[in-house]
């Protein structure tokens, strides 16, 4: 009796063996097929953005040369319609660049070098040098610290936090500052701004891709916060915001620390 127990209790162990090789086999196709159709669809994206670059360039250099050639001649409707070409094509070259951008990151290892995130502080803020000046905004920080990330995938990160902080503080002046703290192995990094803060009820959405807070007042795609979200992550980060409407926001995000 026990010995025809002990078969049957054998052969339940090797049916449920060989029940789990064969889901752990089907997983394992279903996340080769995952990675066949990511890899297909980042080449559609990078081409398709390619393809569509060079017929905006020919509406923006067109409409640029019409504006330069027959601007005194247009009426102001004319002028008007001419102007929202030009806008037009300008954001949809943005668009191009920020998709293009989202869509590349996270492909390969972050690499394990130190980041003087002085250095890229400072090449994020000439990237938005233009936009601090017609804002007439004050970006301050404390000293920053090296960390093991990429150059330019965190100096996107820094310039899309700081772009967005400047955009939508309603005060004639913005002020950003950005310093950065220690939690065990990772420096936590936060950018603060003095604009109108963010109700608790979207904050939980800020990061989604294509999502917007406000409408077409102010520039952008909804592609900049999704960005530094799947940046972070890559980097194996976490960012999140902390924020009281009409006391300003602050967005946190992490990174492993060089030094470490």
């Amino acid at each position: 009796m026990a010995n025809c127990e002990q078969d049957q209790t054998e052969g339940e162990v090797e049916r449920l063996r060989k029940a789990l090789d064969a889901e752990e086999r089907r997983c394992l196709e279903i996340q080769r097929q995952l990675d066949r159709a990511n890899k297909g669809f980042e080449e559609f994206v990078s081409t398709a953005a390619h393809e569509l670059r060079e017929p905006l360039r020919d509406v923006a250099a067109f409409s640029q040369l019409m504006a330069e050639t027959y601007g005194g001649r247009l009426d102001s409707e004319g002028g008007l319609f001419l102007d929202r070409i030009q806008a037009g094509a300008a954001r949809m070259q943005l668009l191009l660049a920020d998709v293009v951008d989202y869509w590349a990151t996270g492909s390969g290892e972050v690499p394990s070098s130190g980041t003087d995130m002085e250095a890229v502080l400072g090449q994020a803020l000439l990237y938005s040098d233009q936009r601090i000046t017609e804002r007439n905004a004050i970006v301050t920080h404390d000293p920053l610290p090296r960390v093991c990330g990429d150059f330019g995938t965190l100096t996107k990160v820094l310039h899309h936090l700081i772009r967005n902080a400047i955009e939508y503080c309603g005060k004639p002046s913005p002020l950003v500052h950005i310093c950065c703290g220690r939690a065990d192995a990772d420096r936590v990094f936060s950018v603060q701004d003095n604009g109108p803060g963010i109700d608790p009820a979207f904050q939980g959405r800020i990061f989604e891709v294509f999502k917007r807070l406000h409408g077409k007042e102010h520039p952008g795609n909804g592609l900049g916060l999704a960005f530094c979200k799947k940046a972070i992550e890559w980097h194996g980060g976490r960012i999140w915001v902390e924020s009281t409407p009409g006391a300003g926001s602050t967005f946190y995000f992490t990174v492993a620390a060089a030094d470490y």
